[in-house]
């Protein structure tokens, strides 16, 4: 029974040693950054371009771009800008589900996809770079404008999932930036 006791305090002494080694390897997201500047003072120095999207879908490249100004630099406060944010949005729809009675589709799923690149104001270095994927669904209707609204209520949904993918993204690079 002796040499159990001694054995589990062992383990436990070894994990405690571990745990308080690793412990020193993760960072709050939203403490101070590296360089000891707020987080939320960071994203703030961001500057959103307005998005590259192709015809026919310039509402979602504006509804993320909103998104992202809001949600970097949700202050209203001007402050200096050191990064560039550039964005290339596009959205597919896909119908799954058509009535066989009418003919017409009754849901729809709008697939966004939003490439961006993170670089200083002048361009010379890439801080972070890639591609924000996302899904909105909706109900389509018989009247028009019901289905026209539900459209870009999904549009809206889809730019808000792409935007706080981004922004998680981003500040996950930029809180370890010096």
């Amino acid at each position: 029974m002796a040499g159990g006791t001694a054995k589990t305090a062992r383990n436990l002494t070894l994990v405690a040693t571990l745990a308080l080694g690793l412990s020193a390897c993760f960072r709050p997201l939203y403490g101070p950054t590296a360089s000891g500047v707020p987080l939320s003072a960071v994203l703030a120095s961001i500057q959103v371009e307005p998005a590259k999207t192709a015809q026919g879908q310039e509402r979602l490249g504006h509804y993320l771009r909103s998104e992202l100004v809001f949600d970097l630099d949700g202050s209203g406060t001007p402050s200096e800008k050191r990064y560039r944010l550039t964005l290339t949005a596009s959205e597919t729809v896909q119908t799954p589900i058509v009535s066989s009675i009418t003919g017409r589709a009754e849901s729809a799923t709008l697939l966004g996809t939003a490439a961006y690149k993170v670089q200083t104001l002048s361009g010379d270095r890439t801080i972070t770079e890639g591609v924000a994927q996302g899904t909105a669904t909706y109900d389509r209707s018989a009247q028009r404008f019901a289905s026209l609204r539900a459209a870009r209520d999904a549009e809206i949904r889809l730019a808000k999932l792409l935007s706080e993918q981004i922004k998680t993204r981003v500040a996950a690079i930029l809180a370890t930036q010096p």
